[in-house]
């Protein structure tokens, strides 16, 4: 056995354990366990929130409790941010880890209907990233790695990413903000309840306009 495919043997042991682990584990993911870790951590809680989330994106835990805890933790500004920063960093390292571990041996192996669907996503580029981000029909942790078997640029891939993730961050922090507020009852608690719900139909109606976008150009052609 080669040296390459030792190391790429090893990443894939060393991934797999990390994934069963943190599954085996998800059920301890919390808000509350969140904000009892990070709360001792003063000034580097912002750096060891976005470290964690790209962790838990490469090993498949749910994104959206570290996006809600996010807005609870530091507002929905600062807090969308994070979350941002972290999914961005880790869905590139799950696009990375997948394109070393398989995507040659992948190119080499497939044909038919999945060669010539690769080919299609191949084909749109960053507008299937930004596409798959805005509308998500597949699944976050699953599609990031999915993405790195093409010959996608890593480059598009990242700006896609995080440009188009950023409504679905702003939405969920400030739900996580709004349910903060409302249960300290605060006097804002009403106005943050009601940007929250406003922000998240604006994301929610995103997919219809990307349609909308995605299908003019072949009406014009017509």
């Amino acid at each position: 056995m080669t040296r390459s495919r030792a190391l790429r043997l090893a990443v894939v042991v060393l991934l797999a354990a990390a994934i069963a682990l943190a599954l085996w584990h998800r059920d301890e993911l919390t808000v509350t366990v969140l904000r009892a870790r990070l709360d001792a951590l003063g000034v580097w809680a912002p750096l060891a929130f976005m470290g964690g989330y790209a962790v838990a994106t490469v090993v498949f835990l749910p994104g959206s409790v570290f996006t809600i805890a996010a807005g609870v933790l530091f507002g929905p500004w600062a807090g969308a941010a994070y979350a941002l920063l972290g999914a961005t960093v880790g869905a590139t390292v799950a696009f990375v880890t997948a394109r070393y571990l398989a995507a040659d041996w992948v190119a080499r192996r497939t044909g038919g209907r999945l060669r010539r669907l690769i080919d299609g996503v191949e084909a749109e580029g960053w507008r299937f990233v930004a596409f798959t981000r805005l509308v998500p029909i597949f699944p976050f942790n699953l599609l990031n790695y999915a993405l790195g078997l093409t010959r996608i640029p890593l480059l598009h891939y990242l700006l896609a990413s995080l440009v188009c993730m950023a409504p679905g961050a702003l939405a969920y922090a400030w739900i996580g903000h709004a349910g903060a507020t409302a249960v300290a009852g605060g006097q804002g608690a009403v106005q943050a309840v009601l940007i929250a719900l406003g922000v998240f139909a604006a994301v929610a109606f995103l997919p219809r306009l990307v349609r909308r976008w995605r299908v003019a150009p072949s009406e014009q052609e017509h």
